[in-house]
């Protein structure tokens, strides 16, 4: 494959992904950001280590910066202190060329990861009963007179989804 359809790929799951997708993807990219950074440190590549180290640290603070603390109460307060100590411990990969701070963040993510995955997968599951259901009506409704009302309302569009961008 090249690396243009890679990309068109990679921007369609992101355009079309869940909520629940979404975060897990965040996740996915800061953890495989970390590993990059480990093995850089092993090879000593620096600019490396850095490069990834960065990254991690900008997508864990894009999870932190939109924490929803008021409806999420005290797990997104706990979910709070979770980034802000993951961000500090990346400060010692590049400070102090560190490995293990890496893995231990990447030991915190990892469980919450796994749990967003798997509400992920949920969500997909319900949203494709959801679809089956709405087909199977349809089915249904099809074989019974359709009736235009008189006046219509027009409908309301949902809120645009803000812009994210998870690129390699």
């Amino acid at each position: 494959m090249n690396e243009h359809a890679a990309q068109t790929y990679k921007q369609q799951q992101v355009n079309t992904a869940t909520p629940a997708k979404m975060v897990f993807m965040l996740f996915e990219k800061t953890i495989s950001r970390l590993q990059e950074a480990q093995h850089a440190i092993e090879r000593n590549d620096i600019q490396a280590r850095c490069n990834a180290n960065c990254s991690a640290q900008e997508l864990l603070a894009h999870l932190s910066n939109t924490l929803d603390t008021e409806q999420g109460g005290e797990i997104a307060a706990n979910l709070e202190q979770i980034y802000s100590h993951c961000l500090l411990r990346l400060m010692d990969v590049d400070r102090h060329n560190d490995a293990q701070a890496a893995a231990e963040v990447v030991t915190l993510l990892t469980p919450l990861r796994d749990s967003w995955a798997e509400l992920a997968e949920r969500s997909d599951g319900e949203l494709r009963q959801a679809v089956i259901s709405a087909q199977q009506s349809n089915s249904t409704v099809a074989k019974e007179p359709v009736r235009t009302p008189i006046v219509s309302e027009p409908e309301a569009s949902p809120p645009p989804r803000p812009g994210l961008s998870i690129s390699a």
